[in-house]
C-alpha cells in the first residue's frame, strides 16, 4: 500500500485508449446522424445517447474509482454495453437500407484499424472520411472504432478484475490503514 493514504490515484480518464476511442465515435456518430437520419427520427436520440453513454461512462467510472473500485467496474460495464448498443444501431441501419457490412480482413477495415492505432489518434484523423464519404462508408468506419473501443474496453474490465483482486476495495485499505496506523501508535507509545 502507497503511504500517505488509502485512496487510490483515480480520475486521469484522459490518458485512457478507450476513452480518446469514445470520444471519436461520440463525435462520428453525431456526424452521422446530422448527415443521414430525419429530423425527428428517434434513433439519432437513440445512437447519440449511446455513443454518450459509452463515452460519459468511461469518465463516471474512472472518477469513482477514488472510493469504488466496484462501481469504477460497473461504469466500464455500462459504457461497454452501450457501445454494444450502438454497434447495434449501425447494423441496423447498414441492413435496413441494403448495405454491406465489411468483413474485419477486408482492406477498408484494416485501414480504419491503421489510423485508429496511430498514437493520439482523434477526430481530425477520420473527418474527412466521416464528413465526406456515403452513409456504407460512414457507418462501416464507426463499426470498426466500435468494435476497438470494445476490445479495449474489454481489457481495461479484466485489468480492473484483476487490480481489485490483488489489492482489494476501499474498506480492505481503510481497514489496511487503520491497523497499520495503530500499530505504528503502540509502537511509538512502547518506546
Amino acid at each position: 500500500m502507497k503511504t500517505g493514504g488509502f485512496l487510490p490515484p483515480a480520475g486521469n480518464y484522459h490518458n485512457l485508449l478507450s476513452y480518446r476511442k469514445t470520444k471519436i465515435i461520440y463525435d462520428a456518430t453525431f456526424c452521422f446522424c446530422e448527415r443521414f437520419l430525419r429530423k425527428g427520427d428517434r434513433t439519432i436520440d437513440q445512437m447519440v445517447q449511446a455513443a454518450r453513454s459509452g463515452k460519459q461512462n468511461i469518465i463516471e467510472g474512472s472518477k469513482a474509482a477514488k472510493t469504488s473500485r466496484e462501481m469504477e467496474i460497473k461504469l466500464t460495464n455500462v459504457a461497454r454495453a452501450s457501445l454494444e448498443e450502438l454497434l447495434e444501431d449501425f447494423h441496423d441501419y447498414l441492413r435496413v437500407h441494403h448495405h454491406t457490412c465489411w468483413d474485419k480482413n477486408s482492406r477498408e477495415a484494416q485501414y480504419v484499424r491503421k489510423i485508429g492505432k496511430k498514437p493520439n489518434s482523434d477526430y481530425k484523423d477520420f473527418r474527412e472520411f466521416i464528413e465526406t464519404r456515403p452513409a456504407e462508408t460512414v457507418a462501416n468506419i464507426i463499426i470498426c472504432l466500435i468494435h476497438q473501443a470494445n476490445f479495449l474496453l474489454d481489457c481495461q474490465i479484466r485489468r480492473l478484475e484483476k487490480d481489485f483482486l490483488e489489492g482489494g476495495g476501499l474498506r480492505e485499505n481503510m481497514t489496511r490503514a487503520r491497523i497499520e496506523a495503530r500499530t505504528k501508535r503502540r509502537y511509538r507509545d512502547l518506546s
